[in-house]
């Protein structure tokens, strides 16, 4: 699609920035959405043409960012659910300016694809699909309401993210904990995500609307594999240590821990095709990731210790877990 003019929306992100800097080799004109651009200058020097001010908060704020646009890269913070899901009933009434939209969701969203019930389809007796899980599907559904030609890849948990609660006990003592233990999971690198949204807003709707995608990593890594990885780029000997669910429910609240809970079952184990079926090679791997620097500048190692919504003895996900879809 030629003429395109994207918004991406949490560009300071690590997949935002990444995608900023892939999309600036071209011919497309970046528009770089966050709260506060007078602190995100960096974003120029790595390709965006126009910083403005987003806020799923401030509706008010919407209306700039969307002008003259016909490409948006949806992404949005999990607690900040209401605000996407009335972001993308705005969407709608724009929806003849808007030719595609490209969103970040999460691995097993998969209402509209494949049979999935809140209440049959559970990791124990009693406990149903996780909250976080249903609003993801709540993310997709909203745009798919909205009439916007839409592409949706729906991501493995990120490389990293487990960690970043961590980082101060890996860095003074050599070590961090969750209560994943042995079950394997295939953790996607985050500029990979970065990767096909770019190459699908580049190959357009008319390749990759109505498609939803699972992205996930090339293989499935065990927490003691992870710790392994994770040491031999740190030079240095990194443990893990398993954490009891309630434990870790105490640490996050009862939300991400029901997520979590739904992560030990072996779900979000498998390694999917699309990811390859999309760009043309293979995923990139924990190590390289570590290792190698993205289009943004960054290697994954840098990145572990940038920004984290995540904090020990907050639920973040408190007032989003009362949110309710029309």
């Amino acid at each position: 699609m030629s003429g395109r003019k994207v918004l991406v929306t949490a560009a300071t992100g690590r997949i935002g920035k990444e995608l900023v800097a892939r999309l600036s080799k071209t011919d497309a004109f970046v528009r770089a959405a966050c709260h506060n651009p007078d602190k995100a200058e960096y974003l120029k020097k790595i390709g965006a043409a126009e910083l403005v001010e987003f806020d799923y908060t401030k509706p008010d704020t919407w209306k700039k960012a969307t002008e003259g646009v016909n490409v948006v890269y949806s992404a949005s913070p999990d607690p900040q659910l209401e605000g996407h899901l009335k972001f993308s009933e705005y969407l709608g009434t724009i929806k003849d300016s808007i030719k595609h939209v490209v969103r970040v969701s999460c691995f097993g969203a998969d209402t509209n694809t494949a049979s999935y019930n809140k209440d049959i389809h559970v990791s124990r007796d009693g406990a149903g699909i996780p909250l976080m899980l249903q609003h993801y599907w709540w993310g997709e559904e909203a745009l798919i309401k909205a009439g916007v030609p839409l592409t949706v890849l729906r991501a493995n948990f990120f490389m990293n993210h487990l960690l970043k609660t961590d980082c101060d006990q890996i860095d003074k003592e050599g070590w961090f904990s969750n209560p994943l233990g042995t079950c394997k999971n295939s953790f996607v690198c985050t500029n990979d995500i970065a990767e096909a949204a770019f190459v699908c807003i580049q190959e357009g709707p008319e390749r990759h609307a109505n498609k939803f995608y699972d992205i996930t990593g090339p293989e499935s890594h065990s927490m003691a594999d992870i710790a392994e990885i994770l040491g031999k780029a740190m030079g240095k000997k990194i443990e893990y240590r398993a954490q009891s669910m309630a434990d870790f429910e105490k640490d996050f609240g009862p939300t991400r821990a029901g997520f979590f809970e739904y992560l030990t079952n072996g779900f979000y184990s498998r390694c999917s095709p699309d990811f390859y079926n999309i760009t043309g090679h293979k995923p990139t791997s924990y190590a390289d990731y570590l290792a190698n620097k993205g289009a943004a500048g960054d290697t994954g190692l840098e990145e572990l210790y940038q920004a984290n919504v995540w904090k020990k003895g907050v639920d973040a996900m408190a007032a989003a877990a009362a949110a309710v879809k029309n």
